[in-house]
Order: C-alpha cells, then structure tokens, then sequence
C-alpha cells in the first residue's frame, strides 16, 4: 500500500521518513536516534533559542510566573468517563482476532479531514516521559500570535508532568485536546515495536492505553476527548477496532510537520507552508529545543497567502 503522507521537502512517504533521518536528510536530523522520530528525545541544548537568539521557556502556558502548587482543573459537573465497552467485553470480542496490518496508516485509521474539507488541520502531540514532558511555549505564542487553533493529543505522563499548564492550555478556545494514550506505547495487540518502543502486547493492554488515560482527562480537566493516537501513532487492525468500539477516532495525519521534532525550523516551514485542502499535520508541542515554533511561525505566514484555513479536528 502507497503511503498517502507527504513529507514536502523531500518528496518522501512516511514509510520513507525514517531513512531519510538516519541517512541525514532535513539537517541531519538521524544523529539524533530513532526514538526522536517519536517525539520523545530531548533534543540538545544548543537549539534551545527563539527566533531572536534567547532561550524561551516560561513556567506557564500563558507566560506568567509558576503556579505556587499543581492547581487541578476544575472539572464539568459530570465529567467521568464510562467506556461503553468493559476490559472483559473487549478481550472476549477481540482477543482471537489476527492483528492484521501495523504501521501509520491501517485500514480504519483516519488520515485527512472528511472528504470536501477546504481547510487542513495542524495537531500537536505531548508524548511525556523523562524525555518527552516539557512544554514548548514559544510554539504555543506563535499559534496564538497567529489566531491559529490546534488539536493537542495529550499523554497521561505529561499531564501528569504539566497539571498547571494543561489547564491553562484547556482554557483557551484555540485549542482542543484529544487523547494520546496512557504510556505512550504503539497499539499492538502482538507487542510490535514502532522506534525501538514496545507495543501494548494484548488486547487488555491496548485497552488499559486508551481508556486509562481517557478517564484520566475526564476526571481530572473535564475534558471528553473525541480523537486517540497511540504513541508514535502505529497501531494495528484490531488496536484501530477496538478504538472505534470504544468511541474515538484513531486519528493520524497525512503530513509530518516536524518529523518527531527533529526537524530545523526551515523543514518545518516547508511542511506547514505546503499543506493542501484536507490536510492533517503532526507536530511536538513538547519539545522546546526544537525547530518546531520557529518553523510553524513562518510556515503559517505563508500559508496564509493561499487563503486556506486552519480549523480544530471536530470543526472540520
């Protein structure tokens, strides 16, 4: 199967992108490692500046000095989450399955808008971890610099990590947050690795990484989210089923923005710049060291100049 994702640049798939890294394409970005493609390294010091040469990385969301403690969001009046669907039910329904195809794009995960969508979608993921749990707020002042609103997926260990910073984000109407898992692990029912990191395993796993960090949102911010993607987005035919059985969308994306926040900031504006109607982009809003805001802030300049617009997964 073709792949559908456009890395602009390069002219390269997805199934491409990962050569294209380690053989040094978009700067060199494979000394980095595999797991970088996953958003989840933290990158070095040395690219820690803004677009004026200063390091950049306020306490809070908006800016402001840091919280005195982790304040915890307040949440709607019924905000807990009832899966439709019990660990018992879904291993009964699913746990004889053949996992089927793995990778980026299975049958059943969702790439672009809905068809006839004349605007493209930016998406931002926060994997958590030891590497992956800061937040790069200077990308966060250039989408809100820009009036430009944005789909985070959020993982539990990085709310975890971020309760303050979580919640201010989840205040602002330019964002919506979705659901990227509980560990961070690829949705495999057989355990395939994405990156070098394992999948979920078993069925019981793969529904203890949707539904745990689901509830988690829900409980703690209120928030109900209508969109999963699994860490370093694989997932295979039965992980995407039993998504849907739950009631999310298992959604993807058809252009890398930033490559696992490997890419320089010139890549990054080549890739936003050059996204069509229905387009869905990925990028790290956990990775402040990366070329990710810098590259966004100018991408966004010039697709500007086409006069399409930028719209939040459930508004497409």
């Amino acid at each position: 199967m073709q792949s559908n994702t456009r890395v602009v640049n390069a002219g390269l798939t997805r199934r491409r992108l990962l050569r294209f890294a380690l053989d040094g394409g978009a700067g060199a970005v494979g000394l980095l490692g595999l797991a970088a493609l996953s958003g989840c390294t933290e990158l070095p010091e040395s690219s820690a500046t803004s677009a004026t040469g200063q390091a950049s990385a306020p306490a809070t969301a908006s800016g402001s000095a840091p919280a005195s403690g982790p304040a915890k969001a307040s949440p709607s009046a019924e905000p807990l989450f009832s899966p439709n669907l019990s660990k018992k039910e879904a291993t009964a329904e699913f746990a004889r399955r053949a996992p089927g195809q793995f990778g980026l794009e299975v049958p059943g995960i969702q790439l672009a808008l809905p068809s006839g969508a004349r605007g493209v979608a930016l998406t931002f993921d926060a994997c958590g971890g030891a590497h992956g749990s800061k937040m790069d707020h200077q990308l966060i002042e250039v989408l809100r610099t820009h009036k430009t609103p944005a789909t985070l997926f959020v993982n539990q260990r990085w709310a975890r990590s971020n309760r303050q910073l979580l919640t201010e984000l989840i205040a602002d109407p330019l964002f919506e947050i979705a659901n990227h898992g509980t560990k961070h692990a690829p949705l495999s029912v057989a355990g395939q690795q994405a990156y070098g990191i394992p999948g979920t395993g078993s069925v019981a796993a793969a529904y203890d990484e949707i539904v745990l960090n689901q509830r988690y949102l829900a409980q703690e911010f209120g928030v109900e989210a209508r969109f999963f993607r699994s860490g370093t987005a694989h997932m295979d035919q039965v992980g995407v089923a039993l998504c849907r059985k739950l009631g999310l969308v298992p959604m993807n994306f058809t252009v890398n923005m930033d490559a696992g926040a490997t890419f320089p900031a010139a890549s990054v504006a080549t890739q936003v710049s050059a996204m069509k109607a229905g387009d869905v982009g990925i990028g790290h809003f956990n990775q402040p060291k990366s070329g990710t805001a810098q590259g966004v802030d100018r991408g966004l300049k010039k697709l500007a100049d086409t006069g399409i617009k930028v719209v939040r997964l459930t508004s497409a």
